[in-house]
């Protein structure tokens, strides 16, 4: 952090790139940093890799309020070109990863049957263009999987796209928890672990905010109340800590070895 902030202050840095946990950690010191480094060059922030909260953005947003802060989706074999919101209005479409880049085409397909599916329809998300990859060196098998004959990218990524054209990222397709036969991302519930009657059944995982008692019953109720009977979570417990890597992303393999260590 120290070297980051010293460059900005010492080269007028205007953009930076960053992820999440960066980020929050400019939020949360926020008063100490701008009282030792200039950052009154600093105009954008770029955040990738996992999605940002409300919370985050307005926090940024009120602690630095002369920077906008931005988002921005995209994969290796895109390129790293996708989506992004360019202006903090954009941005504060919660949970949106932008709008398509320049030159990009984007469908989102039914996973079972292959079949294109309209806005506000939840699928896989396919792109095309011209930073799309040519293929995996040296593994035709892969790249036969990932590209399909029309030039079109099967990201993994499960999304919909709204009638204005933000494509809103909700989870990873292989991740997708599959409850008596309904499709669950679990993104919106945070892990699962294998049941023999469901097939798998939503868990969440709770880190308790400091002299908090809230039950498992209080967890499952408050998700009931908001979502649709299948998405509703069956197991809760509590830890110290949600495993995430540098970019923030949620470790979900870990919490589910952790899920199915104790059954």
């Amino acid at each position: 952090m120290h070297d980051m902030l010293s460059a900005i202050e010492r080269y007028k840095a205007t953009y930076l790139p960053l992820v999440p946990p960066i980020l929050v950690a400019m939020l949360n010191n926020a008063e100490a940093i701008k009282g030792k480094y200039d950052l009154r060059s600093l105009h954008s922030v770029l955040s990738g890799g996992a999605p940002l909260s409300k919370e985050v953005i307005e926090g940024f947003v009120e602690k630095y309020p002369n920077v906008t802060i931005l988002q921005g989706y995209g994969l290796t074999e895109s390129t790293g070109v996708g989506a992004s919101t360019d202006s903090l209005e954009e941005s504060r479409r919660y949970g949106t990863a932008g709008l398509l880049s320049p030159g990009t085409e984007a469908k989102v397909v039914d996973p079972d049957s292959g079949v294109a599916l309209p806005v506000n329809r939840t699928g896989e998300l396919w792109l095309r263009g011209p930073t799309i990859m040519k293929g995996y060196f040296s593994n035709e098998e892969a790249t036969a999987s990932t590209l399909d004959s029309e030039g079109w990218l099967r990201t993994g990524d499960v999304c919909f796209i709204d009638n204005d054209g933000f494509i809103f990222i909700v989870d990873r397709l292989k991740e997708l928890i599959k409850y008596k036969g309904y499709q669950v991302p679990p993104a919106e519930l945070e892990a699962f672990f294998p049941d023999k009657e469901a097939g798998q059944i939503p868990m969440a995982y709770v880190v308790r905010r400091a002299g908090s008692t809230i039950s498992e019953k209080q967890v499952m109720d408050f998700v009931a109340n908001q979502v649709a009977p299948y998405k509703r979570i069956r197991k809760v417990a509590f830890i110290s800590s949600v495993p995430k890597n540098p970019s923030g992303k949620i470790l979900r393999k870990d919490l589910i070895k952790l899920a199915t260590s104790k059954l």
